[in-house]
């Protein structure tokens, strides 16, 4: 009889274990798609992904670099919004998504970017390559360094536009990287959020750009980036959304339909606003440490985090970390104010929870000939 019981204990022990793990686990997204990840924008820390590094063809999503290019070229000042654009023979000859450019019109570089962001237009892609690169060709090129240097490891471009090439392919992973650094051009929101827009001026007739992403009116916070479609790809987006300070970016490559890429999407959004937070742990423009450099002027000059240093978690977790300062190795004089010397780390032992570059708060300065005397005669005289 003891033994029965003993047997019949155990029996709803596991039940009711069993049942406990069961309701602990994450649900089952059951996506239907090629594949998918889920980012935290301002630390990149991955919560989710499927296949994410598997190689797919991505579609008009390759226009993220081409906005992502052009972004770097206005704020390296090579280029201006304002700049004018002849649209060449070529250009006007993009077929699938275009906003109908003629040969010899003129457009200002903003009216095609937002062509690109907006309409996803392939003509608009192909006119600004041609006006950043010369050739599409070369443009190309410059699209497949900057995958390189971003670390985009199975990425590559064939052309602008993301029509299908067998040899034109990227992943999940990859689209979440370069989405990532686009984002760091928050000016480029300013395009992508854009329902609609009619652009008449220097037109025959007017042509009223309709936004290709959905999402921005229909999920609460997003505001970007971009759609893709080709029958070899299918539906594919990189969608991002902003709540409350924290920022995420999910991308779904290779789904059946707009409609269920656009709900895949939004359901990996709401998986990071519903279980994650971020935490500030310090403050843009607060005193972090001083740096200190032989025979410099002045001795010694504050360090200054140049932006929040902000920490993803769990909502209701609290986590043990210290802040530290790492400066750069080789730091040379002269340094002039708000030059980044370094950076402000949030750590536990070899965990980084989040980074943000520090810069000073003066400049720093070589003693001369005259410094040197001026504080040996101080040491000597016993003036502090």
């Amino acid at each position: 009889m003891k033994r029965f019981a003993a047997i019949l204990l155990t029996i709803i022990m596991l039940i009711v274990f069993s049942d406990n793990v069961y309701a602990a686990k994450e649900p089952d997204l059951k996506l239907d798609c090629k594949s998918a990840i889920l980012i935290e924008n301002s630390t990149g820390k991955v919560l989710y992904e499927l296949n994410s590094h598997e190689k797919v063809y991505p579609a008009s999503v390759t226009k993220i670099m081409v906005m992502l290019l052009t972004m770097e070229a206005i704020d390296r000042g090579e280029i201006k919004l304002t700049d004018k654009v002849v649209v060449s023979p070529r250009a006007k000859s993009m077929g699938g998504s275009t906003m109908f450019l003629e040969q010899g019109e003129i457009r200002t570089v903003e009216e095609l970017l937002k062509g690109v962001s907006i309409e996803s237009a392939n003509d608009a892609s192909v006119a600004l390559a041609e006006y950043l690169a010369g050739t599409e060709e070369s443009f190309v090129e410059k699209m497949n360094n900057r995958a390189k240097e971003l670390g985009m490891k199975n990425t590559h471009f064939v052309n602008c536009t993301g029509f299908y090439d067998t040899n034109h392919y990227t992943s999940a992973y990859d689209v979440a990287i370069m989405s990532r650094e686009l984002l760091k051009h928050s000016k480029i929101l300013d395009y992508t959020k854009i329902w609609m827009e009619t652009i008449s001026e220097g037109r025959k007739e007017p042509f009223t750009l309709v936004n290709r992403n959905k999402m921005i009116r229909r999920y609460l916070g997003c505001d970007g980036i971009k759609t893709g479609y080709v029958k070899e790809s299918m539906y594919c987006i990189s969608a991002t959304a902003q709540r409350n300070g924290i920022r995420f970016i999910s991308v779904i490559m290779g789904a059946p339909s707009a409609n269920e890429r656009n709900e895949m999407a939004g359901r990996l959004l709401d998986i990071g606003f519903a279980k994650y937070e971020t935490i500030t742990a310090v403050k843009k423009g607060d005193v972090v440490g001083e740096i200190k450099l032989p025979m410099s002027k002045p001795e010694k000059v504050n360090l200054i985090a140049n932006e929040d240093l902000k920490i993803i978690v769990e909502k209701g977790t609290k986590l043990k970390y210290q802040n530290k300062v790492e400066l750069f190795r080789d730091l040379k004089l002269p340094i002039k104010k708000g030059d980044v010397v370094g950076i402000l780390k949030a750590v536990d032992g070899e965990i980084v929870y989040g980074q943000a570059p520090v810069v000073v708060d003066e400049d720093i300065n070589k003693v001369n000939y005259i410094d040197v005397l001026a504080k040996m005669i101080k040491m000597y005289l016993n003036i502090k």
